[in-house]
């Protein structure tokens, strides 16, 4: 299915000062990792509001159109909660609006013709309509917005349309509970087009206990442009969960090559639709395998000796520490050497059981180890399997010695020719 969409701007947000009719910028500057600040806010949203207003000057002409876009906008937004239309005055409208979003503008000497969005404050709105504006929302699921283009999978590697699209989206108003990266840090190593084809439940909950999630959402889109500057084609696509489940795909179209950001727009408001018509039927229930934590070893408890044992016991000889827990702290350079670290620690006799408590893929990751004896007994295990360890108050540290460069071979020496004969 394709749908062709009207060539749109940049979002600008700006509001308008209760009273003054002054200009304030909304929003604050963006993270390292994107453009675009993402926006919680829950508040209501009417978009499409088209104005032509002419007045003496352009800066009158343009304030007027936004006076009248709240006026309208209101109009839809009370229709939408009640079912009939209320008004109110342009001071109570200042109070209500937060922001009013620059669809696409032309500005003359005394005309301005504009197509505006408008941001009412979701608590102040309800309470005036007389409705609730409570929302029941999903549990906390991560947000990956994967593109394609050029045939590379891109999330946080660099810079993209499709994430400052999602960082665009106010998802303060849908059911779904969206937790969306900034980009920054260790969000590229954790996230990545690589991540979404894993499957390992495991290695999916240590990722989502980072971001305090409980479930992962995909939203894909493929990006092809027919030639520079041509009409370009959107292919999305909502997976959900580890095993990228489908739940929607679809095909969108804009004949300008500049009207990317529109077209990723209308994307990500269609995939938020698809996300929220699966949450009501049941389709995005969280994983078990994600929900459910491993077994932790228990130990067993001695029973208390019986009157008749007590009597004939033997002083006993005092017993090594048995099912002790330490931390012990390993550098994990890759993923790799974080389960090469978690076999070799699973391996050593006397390990009930080791699990990953804090992860740091290119610094150092901490686990807890059950240990059956002293602390001691476990450095050992750990030096004669080739590990070099720092031992501190209950806790160890390891790494693998560093490779070192081969000997050089000796160097052949010349024998010393025999003394001719006399």
């Amino acid at each position: 299915m394709s749908l062709s969409i009207a060539a749109a701007s940049a979002l600008v947000l700006v509001g308008i000062t209760a009273g003054s009719g002054g200009v304030r910028a909304q929003g604050k500057a963006g993270a390292a990792g994107s453009a675009v600040p993402i926006d919680p806010s829950g508040n209501f949203e009417i978009t499409g509001l088209a104005v032509d207003v002419k007045s003496n000057n352009a800066y009158s002409a343009r304030v007027g159109g936004w006076r009248l876009a709240q006026r309208k906008g209101w109009e839809q937004l009370s229709r939408r909660l009640t079912g009939k239309t209320s008004t109110l005055s342009d001071s109570a409208l200042d109070s209500l609006v937060t922001a009013v979003i620059v669809e696409r503008e032309q500005i003359g000497p005394n005309r301005y013709i504009a197509t505006l969005g408008v941001l009412f404050d979701r608590q102040k709105a309800g309470s005036i309509l007389g409705v609730s504006t409570a929302l029941s929302r999903s549990s906390p699921m991560l947000l990956i917005p994967l593109s394609f283009t050029g045939g590379a999978g891109v999330v946080y590697e660099h810079d993209s349309a499709w994430a400052r699209a999602w960082n665009r989206f106010r998802s303060g108003g849908s059911t779904v509970d969206y937790i969306r990266a900034r980009g920054t840090g260790p969000d590229a190593l954790l996230i990545n087009s690589g991540q979404t084809l894993r499957r390992g439940r495991n290695w999916w909950r240590s990722v989502l206990d980072q971001y305090g999630a409980e479930d992962v959402l995909v939203a894909e889109v493929q990006i092809r442009r027919e030639y520079p500057g041509g009409p370009i084609v959107g292919v999305f696509g909502a997976n959900h969960g580890p095993d990228r489940r489908p739940i929607a795909s679809f095909a969108l179209r804009v004949d300008n090559g500049d009207s990317l950001d529109a077209l990723l727009n209308a994307g990500v408001a269609r995939i938020d639709k698809a996300y929220q018509a699966a949450l009501a039927s049941g389709e995005l229930a969280t994983d078990r395998m994600l929900a459910t934590r491993p077994p932790q070893p228990k130990v067993a408890e001695e029973e208390a000796p019986t009157d008749e044992a007590t009597e004939v016991a033997i002083t006993p000889t005092p017993a090594l520490e048995s099912g002790a827990s330490f931390t012990v702290q390993v550098e994990t350079p890759t993923a790799n050497a974080l389960n090469a670290s978690e076999s070799a620690m699973r391996a050593i006799p006397g390990v009930r059981g080791s699990t990953t408590t804090s992860l740091a893929l290119g610094g150092i990751s901490v686990m807890r180890v059950n240990f059956d004896g002293p602390i001691g007994s476990l450095r050992a295990a750990l030096e004669a399997r080739g590990w070099q360890v720092q031992e501190g108050s209950g806790v160890l540290r390891i790494r693998r010695p560093q490779a070192q460069a081969p000997a050089p071979a000796p160097q052949a020496t010349a024998t010393p020719a025999a003394p001719p004969a006399g």
